[in-house]
């Protein structure tokens, strides 16, 4: 398996901050041969850009950038767009920094010597743009407003318990539409006192607030279902997948080739099983690395399967017999679904659907 060191007649190596970068060039033995600073604008890039071929001692390069979703963002657009190789390269932890200090010129150096020790064939390649990111922005949203929507209805909840027997009877059942309507819909009595008319207009205040998150949320759904189908037509038709955990699917997935095989898919997700043997005990348990917005979506998938699909529901039963406990099942549910996920989505996402992202 060649390494991309065997590849590349030099790499360059990027950490971003929000005004300016610091970049290194090197051989593929790591050999610095010219290091320099640009601004984090498009003059910036194009100024790289032919310092690049000044230095480059091959036509053959590789870009490894540090923060390709936050500042590296639009250096990673324009490299990509030059023709060059765009790897997504993390931040240096605490190993590797052990001995070499903290400064700029050494985390662009980290970056080129992280991306030298790369399989070629394991290339961290940035998610793609376009339709992805706007399913991403929207999730983001999402998370946000449902957030705020939990600590406003908790508020809700809190004040009406607080209140009379008919707060009190509120507050004791679901927050309906209809129930936060009432609330909002409430007059301030005339000869209310200080508290009561503050109690009164906070009640109001979180009402339409969360009417209006209501609102939003609905609309937030429609755009992620618009999208997805798109994107992924027919995704959400297989049992278990709504929009939303389509959606993160989709962000996570990013393009055919990002993973090579649903394994590797299935260890971004975290749902590949790790061995947790020890003498006698042969056992496997579950895997926390991963992408941690793409777990909890599977396991909402795996858990909607066993509620709703007999399928899953007589593969549980045969498990369970079997001695499995439900958490181990689902850990098996979980990897099967990757497995599925990741041989739709490459079917799916023909080069017509990707001419759209």
């Amino acid at each position: 398996m060649p390494m991309l060191a065997e590849l590349v007649d030099a790499v360059v190596g990027v950490d971003t901050h929000r005004d300016t970068h610091q970049v290194e060039i090197a051989l593929p033995n790591g050999a610095p041969i010219a290091l320099t600073t640009i601004s984090n604008d498009t003059t910036g890039y194009a100024e790289l850009l032919a310092w690049i071929v000044d230095h480059a001692p091959g036509p053959r390069l590789a870009l490894s950038i540090e923060g390709t979703r936050s500042y590296g963002v639009g250096l990673a657009r324009a490299a990509a767009a030059a023709g060059l190789i765009v790897l997504e390269c993390e931040q240096p932890n605490r190993k590797a920094r052990r001995g070499k200090g903290k400064s700029d010129p050494i985390d662009a150096h980290l970056a080129v010597l992280a991306a030298l020790r790369l399989d070629a064939d394991r290339l961290p390649v940035p998610r793609a743009d376009g339709d992805r990111e706007a399913l991403r922005i929207l999730l983001t949203a999402r998370q946000e407003l449902t957030t705020t929507s939990t600590a406003q209805t908790n508020r809700l909840r809190a004040l009406l318990l607080s209140g009379d027997d008919t707060d009190r009877h509120l507050a004791r059942g679901t927050l309906t539409d209809a129930r936060l309507a009432s609330v909002a819909r409430r007059r301030q009595p005339r000869e209310a006192s200080r508290e009561q008319a503050v109690r009164h207009a906070e009640l109001r205040r979180l009402a339409l607030a969360l009417r209006e998150a209501a609102r939003t949320l609905k609309a937030n759904r429609i755009q992620l279902q618009t999208i997805v189908n798109d994107v992924a037509p027919g995704l959400t038709d297989r049992r278990g997948i709504g929009p939303v955990s389509a959606a993160q699917v989709i962000v996570s997935f990013s393009h055919p080739g990002r993973c090579r095989n649903d394994a590797a898919f299935a260890a971004l997700a975290g749902a590949s099983p790790l061995q947790a043997s020890s003498g006698r005990t042969v056992r496997h348990r579950l895997n926390r690395g991963g992408d941690r917005a793409l777990n909890p979506a599977l396991h909402t998938i795996a858990v909607t399967r066993m509620r709703s699909c007999p399928t899953t529901q007589a593969y549980v039963a045969r498990r369970t017999a079997e001695g499995k406990n439900p958490r181990e099942i689902r850990r098996c549910l979980k990897r099967y679904i990757a497995r599925q996920l990741h041989r739709t989505l490459t079917t799916a996402m023909t080069p017509a659907a990707e001419a759209t992202g």
